[in-house]
C-alpha cells in the first residue's frame, strides 16, 4: 500500500461547480453522476467541497431552502492531495482532518477524487502476506512517531 500512488486508485469522474449553484442543481447532477460530493469552483478554481453529509448536516438539519447556493455550505478551505502522494500520505491526510474525500490537485485543477472507500478497497485486495506487509509497515511508521 505505500507503494501504491493516489493516481492510481483515485477515480477521474469528479463533478465541479460554480459557488452560485444552487443545492437542487447539485443535487440533481452529484444523483445523475453518481457521486457523493461536488468540488466547488469561483471562476473555475477550486474553492471547497460539498459532500452527502454536509447536505444532511448543513441542508436538511437547517432547513436551508433549495436555491440556496452552494458556496453558503461548502467546507473551505479545500484539501487537496498530489497524484504523486501515495496512499499512505492520503490516509494520514484523512485521518488528520476527519475527512472522507478527499480532492486530487493538479497544476492547479482538480483531476480526480480519492475516498476512504477507495483506500479500503486497495487494502482489502491483497493477500495474508501482502496484509502482513502493510500491517508492519503501519507498525514501523508508529514506532517513528
Amino acid at each position: 500500500m505505500d507503494n501504491t500512488f493516489v493516481s492510481q486508485v483515485m477515480s477521474k469522474n469528479v463533478l465541479t461547480a460554480d459557488k452560485s449553484t444552487s443545492l437542487q442543481d447539485v443535487a440533481q447532477k452529484m444523483k445523475k453522476m453518481s457521486v457523493g460530493c461536488v468540488v466547488v469552483t469561483d471562476q473555475s478554481k477550486p474553492i471547497g467541497i460539498v459532500t452527502e453529509r454536509d447536505f444532511v448536516t448543513k441542508v436538511a438539519a437547517e432547513g436551508r431552502p433549495l436555491f440556496t447556493e452552494i458556496g453558503e455550505v461548502m467546507s473551505s478551505p479545500l484539501i487537496t492531495i498530489s497524484p504523486e502522494e501515495t496512499i499512505w500520505e492520503a490516509s494520514e491526510i484523512m485521518k488528520e482532518k476527519v475527512i472522507h474525500k478527499l480532492p486530487v490537485k493538479e497544476n492547479d485543477q482538480i483531476t480526480g477524487m480519492i475516498t476512504t472507500t477507495d483506500i479500503v478497497k486497495i487494502s482489502s485486495v491483497g493477500s495474508d502476506s501482502q496484509m502482513r506487509k502493510i500491517c508492519d509497515q503501519i507498525l514501523m511508521r508508529m514506532k517513528d512517531d
